[in-house]
């Protein structure tokens, strides 16, 4: 992890490496930040220099939001949901017994008559959280074993701006409940991402590493969750 630098209004994440350049990174989805820099460098004098590139950041955050804007649900029959990379249409269906089901083409909402389009979206809300979880947990045990670590507990929780995090002294994960939307590999991915972290907490060349040696294919299945490449430039100075 490194150092929180303030650009303003915004926070970019410095990082210092036996580098020539300095790299400017703006990623998906939401338009995190992050500076590479050389280890001569003062952060004084990267901060100095993102100011410069403050314009071209805000652009490039604009462009992530507009790209990964998503129409509000508003839970009418045969509006379009995905579950697992697959898009399906919504049907509503008033039942005694509620829950959530899906057919080949159709995701079910088991609901009460009474129920709002709100309490249609908790009850698929809920539903991706037990998917997510379900679909995690035989994951976990699996890369348990493949790289010698333990997680002490599993949350899966609706999350803005990550799409998993780790806490490495507890060894606890978080996972975006979001990820239920995704490609099942996505889920993959993001566990042996968050699990690779109790090996190393920080997103240096060892962790790098460790994800090339265990799961090659990551940049590939990274770029397919966020459905658009890292925005990145680099200078050197």
């Amino acid at each position: 992890m490194g150092t929180i630098l303030r650009l303003g209004s915004l926070e970019a994440e410095l990082i210092f490496k036996k580098i020539k350049n300095v790299h400017l990174s703006v990623y998906p989805p939401h338009g995190r930040i992050r500076i590479t820099a050389p280890e001569h460098m003062s952060a004084a004098t990267v901060r100095a220099f993102a100011l410069e590139k403050l314009g071209w950041i805000k652009s490039q955050q604009r462009r992530l939001r507009e790209q990964n804007r998503e129409t509000p649900r508003e839970f009418l029959e045969k509006e379009s949901h995905y579950v697992w990379g697959k898009r399906y249409l919504l049907k509503l269906v008033d039942s005694s017994t509620t829950g959530v089901d899906f057919t080949k083409s159709s995701l079910i909402i088991r609901k009460r008559p009474e129920w709002t389009s709100a309490r249609c979206e908790e009850c698929l809300e809920e539903w991706y959280r037990e998917e997510v979880r379900r679909k995690a947990d035989p994951l976990i045990r699996r890369w348990e074993k493949t790289l010698g670590v333990k997680v002490n507990k599993l949350f899966v929780q609706k999350m803005r701006t990550k799409w998993g995090t780790c806490t490495p002294a507890k060894g606890y994960i978080r996972l975006n409940t979001e990820l239920a939307k995704k490609p099942r590999e996505c889920l993959e991915y993001l566990v042996v991402h968050e699990m690779v972290h109790l090996l190393e907490p920080t997103h240096n060349e060892r962790f790098l590493k460790f994800m090339d040696t265990f799961l090659p294919q990551w940049p590939a299945l990274r770029a397919k969750l966020n459905r658009i490449p890292v925005k990145h430039e680099d200078w050197e100075y």
